[in-house]
């Protein structure tokens, strides 16, 4: 086996990542953020450590991870899971590192099914609708694209990434038109149980892709898809 030559740090992504963080008692999703960065200098701290949020030689051989080779963040997870909601879901073939989180941008309680949205974006020219997973008005999870096929839903992320979007997404005050309506979440309590769900159940097919909004990646300031995401979707 290798010694590991490389110094982790934020930013970094992984298998070895996760096993650094159950160490120094941080979630293990594998992605090093804010929260791992000052939780390691702590754990340096009470190992004699200097404390600079960065684990190199030193801190990986005092955690006994010295001679561990790094993996890939490849696809480790199952081939399929069967939701609460009667969806089975089945991993893809493609490489996923980001589940991204969308809207319809339609009014609020407006319904609007995976046909609709289909004809809307062949409509664009598109070849089939852009998300891979619905969820509608009454929290019924439907499919979309073929998830081993990229989708079209986030400009620059669509080859690595599965798009979720939930129907709504915009205020609806009856008399405005739609260009002055204000960007809502308008999530049902049954939409907010099934994207969970759903997310849940895609962490457990792709463990170490970053759940994130649209908004979190868009270069054209969309606020998609009205609410922050990567927050509350954090301790999945």
């Amino acid at each position: 086996i290798k010694n590991i030559a490389m110094a982790y740090k934020e930013g970094a992504r992984g298998a070895i990542v996760a096993q650094i963080q159950k160490i120094i008692g941080c979630y293990a999703d594998g992605i090093w953020g804010r929260l791992t960065t000052e939780s390691l200098k702590e754990w340096q701290r009470d190992h004699g450590l200097t404390a600079d949020g960065i684990a190199g030689p030193a801190t990986l051989a005092k955690m006994g991870l010295a001679k561990v080779t790094p993996t890939t963040n490849r696809q480790k997870g199952l081939a399929s899971v069967t939701g609460s909601y009667g969806l089975t879901l089945r991993r893809s073939k493609r490489q996923i590192q980001h589940i991204i989180v969308h809207c319809t941008a339609t009014r609020e309680g407006q319904p609007m099914s995976v046909q609709d949205i289909r004809r809307e974006h062949r409509a664009q020219g598109w070849s089939d609708i852009g998300y891979h997973y619905v969820v509608t008005l009454d929290g019924k999870v439907h499919e979309g694209r073929n998830v081993d096929i990229a989708g079209a839903h986030a400009e620059g992320y669509n080859a690595k990434s599965v798009g979720v979007v939930y129907v709504g997404g915009v205020e609806n005050r009856p008399g405005v038109e739609y260009k002055r309506l204000k960007a809502k979440d308008t999530r049902t309590q049954a939409q907010r149980y099934a994207i969970r769900q759903l997310l849940c159940d895609l962490r457990k097919l792709y463990p170490y892709a970053r759940i994130i909004g649209h908004r979190d990646v868009d270069k054209k300031g969309k606020e998609c898809p009205s609410f922050d995401a990567t927050k509350e979707y954090r301790d999945i």
